[in-house]
């Protein structure tokens, strides 16, 4: 009688993982694929958005011609 505990074919058990892995790779692969295509069909999603020039200073990141918005205490 043959009370081992590995299989018959110990290479069966060794590659299933790998198959799982790879095919998971490959369904991940293929979900890219058909991601990328669909959003080259359906096309920017804002063409005509543009970057806006602000009143301020170059560089300055504040809100120009905003004033009197102060963030004072809460009342």
């Amino acid at each position: 009688m043959n009370d081992s505990v590995t299989p018959p074919s110990g290479r069966r058990l060794l590659s299933a993982p790998y198959a799982a892995l790879v095919g998971f790779l490959l369904l991940l692969a293929a979900a890219f694929a058909l991601a990328y295509q669909a959003g080259s069909l359906a096309g920017p999603v804002a063409p005509d958005m543009r970057a806006v020039p602000h009143d301020d200073a170059p560089g300055g990141g504040g809100m120009g011609g905003m004033g009197g918005m102060d963030h004072g205490g809460g009342r």
